[in-house]
């Protein structure tokens, strides 16, 4: 992983420098760029794929409170970084928040959207009060009381086809007041769904329709909002990390989505 200094917080990131269309892939919740090492392997024969830790996960760390407005603007320092005026921006759950808004911020850096298991709203109201409970349990002592509900909520279920430990692994030795940040910035997100007709480059929309956290109906409601021309797949029995549940067929939809733009 390189580092770059981008809007006062030193972002790790990883780029495969290869001669394609740049495709840069934003992670979800308590999640970090490796989430998308699947995608990688698929992707970089072709384009030049781009994976970064947001701040309060994996390298890059954060200090103070942020939203995900600045998760976007960090994104769009990240390509003035690396040199690139436009790229495919995608993201999983909360990394598609942040594409959402990087899109809104920089509508002509944006080439087009991959929103994976993602929504434009806010939390659900009926479970912010059990998340919030979640998140009190693990900064007071650890995740290990909470984890297997939390990776059965993004992961799928245990014994699934993802491994939890690696995952347990990177929680247990997470900074928990860098993540208590994270989770406000997730939990206090404003609601750009009235904003979604700004958007109108080419999106691809993957849910997985077992996801535990973000119901395929929010997926449905981006892809009735956006402006641009939009396709979305779902894949069956894929979690909320559907990417990771079901890689080959998200990385098909992927494929096929990035070979059809003109």
């Amino acid at each position: 992983m390189s580092t770059a200094l981008i809007n006062g917080v030193t972002i790790s990131y990883s780029d495969t420098g290869g001669g394609g269309e740049p495709v840069v892939f934003s992670h979800g919740y308590l999640m970090d760029s490796a989430m998308f090492d699947p995608q990688v392997a698929a992707l970089a024969p072709e384009y030049r794929v781009i994976t970064w830790d947001q701040r309060g996960f994996g390298a890059s760390h954060a200090s103070s409170e942020f939203s995900f407005w600045d998760s976007a603007r960090d994104v769009l320092g990240l390509l003035d970084h690396l040199g690139i005026d436009r790229a495919v921006l995608a993201g999983m759950s909360q990394g598609g928040f942040v594409s959402l808004r990087a899109a809104l911020l920089a509508p002509e850096r944006v080439r087009a959207l991959v929103l994976i298991d993602s929504q434009a709203g806010q939390e659900d109201p009926a479970l912010a009060p059990a998340y919030e409970q979640l998140d009190q349990t693990w900064r007071e002592h650890g995740p290990a009381p909470v984890q297997d509900i939390v990776a059965s909520i993004i992961l799928g279920p245990a014994g699934g086809p993802v491994d939890y430990a690696p995952w347990f692994d990177k929680w247990a030795a997470a900074d928990r007041e860098e993540l208590r940040l994270a989770f406000r910035c997730l939990m206090d997100r404003d609601d750009v769904t009235s904003r979604l007709g700004e958007i109108s480059c080419p999106a691809l929309i993957v849910h997985g329709t077992a996801d535990a956290a973000i119901p395929v109906a929010k997926a449905e409601v981006v892809h009735a909002g956006l402006a641009g021309p939009a396709d979305i797949v779902l894949i069956d029995g894929g979690s909320h990390a559907a990417n990771l549940s079901h890689p080959d067929q998200v990385n098909v939809a992927l494929l096929e989505f990035l070979r059809s733009l003109p």
